[in-house]
């Protein structure tokens, strides 16, 4: 990629003391690791909206899809500050070209999921989504999100990371070089990654790219990116990749030996198990696609998504 990708995140999990008690929450692999790769656009809602630090802490009240944000002990309600500070923020980030936001859990403002709201008895709901989180996703439908304690999971780690890098991508691609052609080429380098989530979005998105001329540039670039979004919202299950597998196997079954053909099914077998994660039978097809100058296979990003220094794809 010629330039980063442009992430959002709160600010507090790049060690801003940005909390009500004035310190952070620092994430190192968010920092440190994935920061290699990404620039950041931190965002503190509270601090940003003119909350101050320290400050009283916040939850949110009502009715879970329609919450109110009132402070703790004294019950001030800050619901229209907060959404009229998000409103303004939210247009600004439209410049940002973001690929991606990693929010803070459990925040009633930056919580994406499961939010504590509580009811008029006082007992807690996790039900919630934190006012500036649920505007963000309202506004940019299309733009991969995350909380930071769900990217402790290494499956949910790597699909948001897929999204972040193929998205990328995808602008790249078509702002480099507009045109249907451009979405012919993309989607030729990106179909097996597509099959990795959903079969079923790849055969339709290579149908909606073949009625590309038919349907206008515009109307294909938008069409295709909504597709491509869905598709990888869609977990990489290990069925789903030993179906890509055998798939790849295909293109040198006539080149391979009797011996390389086993080999691989075994490996096959292995991952399919549980045995060894998924970089064990990767390693072994990008080998060959290597010594058989599989010139298609190695065009395809599904082969190397993302940086092998964030080390994904090693869980079983």
């Amino acid at each position: 990629m010629e330039d980063k990708i442009r992430i959002g995140i709160s600010a507090c999990l790049l060690g801003e003391n940005v909390r009500y008690n004035g310190g952070h929450k620092l994430d190192h692999f968010l920092r440190d690791t994935l920061g290699q790769y990404v620039d950041y656009v931190p965002v503190c809602p509270e601090v940003e909206a003119g909350f101050g630090i320290p400050r009283e802490t916040m939850r949110l009240v009502g009715d879970p899809e329609n919450p109110r944000l009132m402070t703790t002990k004294t019950a001030a309600d800050h619901t229209d500050q907060m959404a009229n500070w998000a409103k303004t923020r939210i247009a600004a980030l439209e410049k940002e070209d973001l690929c991606g936001f990693i929010f803070k859990k459990d925040s009633p403002s930056s919580g994406l999921m499961r939010v504590k709201v509580y009811n008029d008895k006082g007992m807690p709901e996790k039900k919630g989504v934190g006012i500036f989180a649920r505007m963000f996703t309202g506004h940019f439908p299309l733009v991969p999100v995350e909380e930071e304690g769900r990217l402790h999971d290494p499956k949910l780690r790597e699909n948001f990371i897929e999204q972040i890098f193929t998205l990328k991508r995808w602008r790249d691609a078509v702002a480099k070089k507009p045109g249907i052609g451009s979405v012919v080429a993309f989607h030729s380098k990106n179909k097996l990654l597509i099959m990795s989530h959903s079969q079923k979005h790849a055969g339709a998105m290579g149908k909606l790219v073949a009625a590309g001329k038919a349907l206008g540039t515009e109307a294909l670039y938008r069409q295709y990116e909504d597709q491509l979004i869905d598709a990888l919202r869609l977990k990489a299950t290990t069925a789903k990749h030993i179906n890509v597998l055998q798939h790849i196997m295909g293109y040198f079954k006539k080149q391979l030996s009797s011996d390389e053909k086993q080999e691989l099914l075994e490996i096959f077998d292995r991952f399919r198990k549980g045995h060894v994660p998924l970089i064990v039978p990767m390693t072994l097809v990008n080998h060959y696609v290597r010594k058989y100058a599989q010139e298609y296979l190695a065009a395809q990003t599904y082969l190397n998504p993302h940086p092998v220094e964030l080390k994904l794809r090693t869980y079983t």
